[in-house]
């Protein structure tokens, strides 16, 4: 079906609309959960023609910033909605979000592309610039807080949370006039995939222009529809008795959706340099964005805010910076990273179910 990507948003849309008044049934809440998927398809389909219009590495921000303001949409509305309940709700979705992006997206890339192409490459140069702004922004945002002694229980003061909101938001905004402008050729694609990016056909503008508004209409579908499950989600936690960081890992895997998408399918077509172009820069915009945004709403509505980790979070993020660290330095990639990676994955879902 050709004009799936056009019927998709707005299909999803209306099932947004209904959802409301159709009850939340098992079977409603299975065709929200289908709607969810397509309409996360869809938006990947237009981001990606933007990005292609665009050129790289420019259009790989179109969709970290779209995922990022799904991803701030949901944690403010549940901070909004669960109040002092809801003070972890940000630091778990945050770190979770982080630890998927590091070793299960970037491990699925590594391990696809390895699969299929042997050994790929990337540009060194731009993959450590973009993880060493992700380790600042991790330790500022994630670790410190649990050691400062203002506060106790890994929560800033007010000043060290306007601190941390503002810090965030400079260092990313550094990292994106870096990566788009100062030092552009550090995360271009490398060798034959640069070639394929060259001479495939790119969208018109009108094209481009549709698929621009296609893409709001896909992405406010997944807000709504990830928020009319998100009740769902938070009673099936608890009534199994689970951990409630369990909830900002179903938050960040509903919000990554499209990005993982997207960065597996480049690793497939031998465009690791793009795949880790959406994958670190999600992270980054994870934090960057997101924190500011959650440090405002909890200041401004005297809100609690716990954001500092701990104990094997800790060593978990640190294993997967370290291993990280020796990924990027390589510059070549083959299924050894990407197994690795995964298996880190693999005990961060299981250590964050069985605590």
């Amino acid at each position: 079906m050709a004009n799936w990507p056009l019927f998709v948003p707005i299909g999803a849309s209306v099932l947004l609309g209904a959802s409301s008044w159709l009850g939340g049934s098992l079977p409603m809440l299975l065709l929200i959960g289908a709607g969810l998927v397509a309409a996360v398809m869809a938006s990947v389909h237009h981001a990606e023609l933007i990005a292609h219009k665009l050129g790289e590495p420019l259009g790989t921000l179109v969709l970290a910033l779209a995922v990022t303001v799904i991803e701030v949409a949901l944690i403010v509305t549940m901070m909004l909605a669960g109040g002092e309940k809801a003070a972890a709700v940000p630091r778990d979705t945050v770190y979770a979000a982080v630890m998927i992006i590091c070793t299960g997206v970037v491990g699925l890339c590594l391990l696809i592309g390895g699969v299929k192409h042997r050994e790929q490459t990337f540009r060194a140069d731009g993959a450590n610039a973009a993880l060493s702004a992700l380790m600042a922004l991790a330790a500022l945002t994630l670790v410190l807080p649990t050691f400062t002694t203002t506060t106790s229980g890994g929560t800033y003061s007010t000043a060290q949370l306007a601190f941390a909101g503002v810090a965030s938001l400079v260092l990313w905004l550094v990292f994106v006039f870096v990566q788009t402008v100062r030092h552009r050729d550090y995360f271009l694609p490398v060798g034959d995939a640069a070639d394929v990016d060259a001479h495939a056909h790119p969208p018109t503008a009108a094209q481009a222009w549709a698929s621009l508004g296609l893409l709001v209409v896909s992405l406010v579908a997944v807000i709504g529809l990830a928020k009319v499950l998100s009740p769902a989600i938070e009673g099936a936690v608890e009534a199994h008795g689970l951990p409630k960081a369990v909830i900002g890992v179903v938050i960040a895997l509903l919000v990554l959706l499209p990005e993982t998408v997207a960065a597996a399918r480049a690793a497939m077509a031998n465009r690791l340099q793009t795949s880790l172009n959406l994958a670190i820069g999600s992270a980054l915009a994870s934090i960057g964005l997101t924190i500011p945004a959650v440090v405002c709403v909890a200041v401004w509505l005297k809100l609690p805010l716990q954001l500092g980790i701990e104990g094997k979070d800790l060593v978990l993020l640190a294993v997967t910076f370290g291993i990280g660290t020796l990924t990027m330095a390589q510059g070549r990639t083959t299924i050894m990273q990407g197994a690795v990676h995964l298996v880190i994955f693999a005990a961060f879902v299981l250590l964050t179910l069985v605590p």
